[in-house]
């Protein structure tokens, strides 16, 4: 099952919108005689790979697969079938898919053609590597990790607004392989005017996300870098979300440069967090990286919106009136703060990376 974990993973950043699938088949001897892993939305499944490797040897072999097989007909017929057609004789399953189509029919089938069945194998382990994906499935909206640079006295600019660069190289290169393997990425038009971000990925075959933009009244410039063609000269992809009332003039100027602009309700006179992810939802964006700053960060934040924080520290201090992560109200008292679980931190070059999941208060 490592191993199949292992060959999952090389699907990163290209499955999307399905999950990243890794098959490991092994005879009753012991011996792999095939292994597949799910390259690409639309390309073959695991299963189905891991058997055209095996040939006749997949017969009474036992089929490692990091997600329950399929067994619904998509792009791509049924693991099931396949796998009950080429006579594997056990699957041992790291977990069942959240899926409505598939959750636990793939089991259930499998069982009734006499295939004998596991799961649970490394199960933690598999959820971890899709929960991009898992996420999506069981609430409905992209999964969202909130990413931020700051300074150790916690600032993300200086009083007068510089923030270019608080983290090294290193760390910028993170972020770049962060936005090839999510489907979106989110600022607010704070971060548009401030800084003209492109927003794209420079790394050699990187892929450039579905931009998006919280900009409640279409200050977004005609002329901002995000809506240029990305570094392979593919017209960027802009999703902007915008009050109800916003200027039509603005909004078909935008419109004009390639950006798709959508109104939103806005009950705090910003369009509704919890209105645009499911839209993005729809869109079949599975995973959002949020670039926006500490205002963007709190309204997420107050939807319950953020599912884990990466944040760069840098070994500097600022001081002042300068800005941090995130703004908003706060909250009104400790038992209300938003905590972090399964924290882990690591140098990236000169710069301190703490991740966690976000774990919302019962109060407040």
């Amino acid at each position: 099952m490592r191993r199949a974990l292992e060959l999952a993973a090389r699907g990163r950043g290209r499955t999307s919108p399905n999950p990243m699938v890794g098959c490991v088949l092994v005879s009753p001897e012991g011996e792999v005689v095939g292994e597949g892993w799910h390259p690409f939305a639309g390309g073959p499944h695991a299963e189905a790979a891991a058997l055209a490797a095996a040939g006749d040897a997949a017969r009474g072999a036992t089929a490692y697969v990091t997600l329950e097989p399929c067994d619904h007909h998509g792009r791509t017929p049924p693991c099931t079938e396949a796998l009950i057609e080429a006579g594997v004789a056990e699957v041992v399953i790291a977990h069942l898919d959240p899926d409505p189509r598939v959750s636990g029919r793939g089991v259930e089938r499998l069982e009734a053609a006499g295939v004998r069945v596991s799961v649970g194998t490394l199960a933690a382990e598999a959820e971890a590597l899709n929960e991009a994906y898992l996420t999506a499935q069981r609430l409905g909206r992209p999964f969202v990790l909130y990413k931020a640079a700051t300074t150790l006295d916690g600032k993300t600019a200086t009083a007068a607004g510089e923030s270019r660069w608080i983290t090294g190289e290193a760390a910028r290169e993170r972020v770049h392989a962060w936005r090839d393997e999510l489907d979106a990425i989110a600022v607010g038009v704070g971060t548009v005017l401030r800084d003209d971000p492109a927003l794209t990925t420079r790394l050699p075959g990187g892929r450039t996300p579905l931009k998006v933009v919280f900009d409640s009244s279409l200050r977004t410039p005609p002329t901002a870098r995000l809506l240029d063609p990305d570094p392979e000269g593919e017209p960027a992809r802009v999703v902007v979300y915008a009050a109800a009332g916003a200027p039509e003039g603005r909004a078909r100027r935008l419109e004009e440069r390639g950006a798709e602009v959508v109104t939103l309700p806005a009950p705090d006179g910003r369009p509704d967090v919890g209105a645009a992810l499911r839209d993005l939802g729809r869109r079949l964006v599975r995973s959002l990286l949020l670039e926006g700053g500490g205002t963007l960060a709190w309204s997420f934040l107050a939807r319950r919106a953020v599912d884990r924080v990466a944040f760069f520290i840098a070994p500097k201090l600022l001081g002042g009136p300068a800005p941090g992560p995130v703004a908003g109200p706060g909250v009104p008292a400790l038992p209300c703060a938003y905590a972090l679980a399964d924290v882990r931190s690591e140098r990236v070059g000169d710069d301190l990376l703490v991740q966690g999941r976000v774990v919302y208060p019962e109060v407040g």
